[in-house]
């Protein structure tokens, strides 16, 4: 696990710079926000879940999140079709806080185009240090 500005960033994910990560178990890629996007944006009241079935394209706006201090859409890291949404977050959305790389799992796609996954950071890179640290200057974390 690589740890960047005292946030974990496990191995095996994958990530956007919209701090979502992505964790891929055949075709299925699990979709989740990761420890330092929760942490920006502060509790979790509430997460609208996508519908299964749905095919929704890499950065397309698939679903939205809400807490305190933001309101915002989720966008897809990879392209794909909507597998499954975790509706434990309609009656806990806290457990994105709580458990953002385990529990607090946002969706599953089965996804499209595999070579998408090139395009997203890995934990120890040094592009994906880069974009923490601008980041955490930037919202004062």
């Amino acid at each position: 696990m690589a740890t960047i500005e005292g946030f974990n960033f496990p191995d095996e994910l994958h990530f956007t710079a919209d701090h979502v990560w992505v964790k891929l178990d055949g075709k299925v890629a699990t979709v989740g926000l990761t420890q330092f996007g929760q942490d920006i944006a502060g509790a979790i009241l509430y997460v609208e879940a996508p519908n299964p079935g749905r095919q929704v394209a890499k950065d397309e706006a698939f679903m939205s999140m809400e807490s305190g201090k933001w309101v915002g859409r989720v966008k897809a890291p990879v392209s794909g079709k909507i597998l499954e949404s975790n509706g434990e977050l309609e009656w806990e959305s806290d457990m994105v806080n709580k458990d953002p790389y385990g529990k607090g799992w946002l969706t599953k796609l089965e996804i499209s185009n595999p070579e998408e996954l090139n395009l997203l950071y890995k934990a120890g890179s040094a592009d994906l240090a880069k974009l923490i640290s601008a980041e955490k200057q930037k919202y004062n974390k």
